[in-house]
């Protein structure tokens, strides 16, 4: 008899990201950053920028008020957030290569999907009705949540929203702090490298440098493993 490979398991849901994940908006929030700091005077520099990559925005407020930009943190989120949304309403939305595609691919196979982001819901929403039906079906912004990424309660509330297990869901993230948050959440983690280097982190079942060539299968053979594996693990 000839042995047939295992079947892939799907994922319930792909959970994904938005900064630098599936639309280039890093460097806007860090020209953001730069302008804001420039205002007051303070000093900024690009490894501070790339410090805050994946971080929570009262994380960067908080940052940026220690470095000299005299605002209450809440005024820094909300000057920033406007700053990014101004810009992209500007034009078309800065799409990642192949990540557009692949949401709308998972759409087409019935594989629910989530958007899971530390910006402003006002912000996240920009992306999501881009998308329109053939996108998102739960939004999970930073302002729905109390703890931040790297804490995994953003991924836990939009597993929880779909109705499935967070260890069947697949997540894409493209920084170490996003990252950690995934996997604390039980997710099979994809890391796709943009901004910042990603090949030593701790974490992660599969890393990549891009989802230009990912389709919705090549996304089961990448991830399939690492969920039967976890499968078997809940099995027993």
């Amino acid at each position: 008899m000839t042995a047939h490979p295992p079947a892939l398991v799907p994922p319930a849901a792909v959970l994904w990201d938005m900064d630098g994940t599936i639309i280039d908006t890093e460097p806007i929030w860090q020209q953001s950053q730069v302008e804001l700091t420039d205002r007051y005077g303070a000093v900024w520099t690009h490894e501070d920028g790339l410090s805050l990559v994946g971080s929570g925005l009262e994380r960067s407020g908080e940052i940026l008020r220690d470095k000299g930009v005299d605002m209450e943190v809440e005024e820094i989120v909300q000057w920033m957030t406007d700053y990014v949304m101004e810009r992209l309403r500007g034009g078309e939305l800065p799409w990642r290569p192949g990540a557009r595609e692949l949401i709308e691919g998972l759409h087409a196979r019935g594989i629910p999907t989530a958007l899971v982001t530390m910006s402003r819901r006002k912000m996240a929403l920009v992306a999501a009705e881009a998308l329109g039906e053939r996108g998102f079906r739960v939004v999970v912004a930073g302002d729905d949540v109390d703890r931040p990424k790297p804490y995994p309660d953003a991924y836990l509330s939009a597993a929880a929203q779909l109705g499935v297990d967070p260890t069947a869901c697949v997540a894409i993230e493209d920084s170490a702090t996003g990252v950690a948050s995934a996997v604390a959440s039980g997710a099979v983690t994809v890391a796709v490298e943009h901004i910042v280097p990603l090949s030593e982190i701790t974490g992660g079942d599969v890393h990549l440098t891009t989802l230009a060539d990912v389709d919705v299968d090549r996304l089961l053979e990448l991830t399939g493993p690492a969920l039967a594996a976890r499968t078997q693990e809940v099995a027993r």
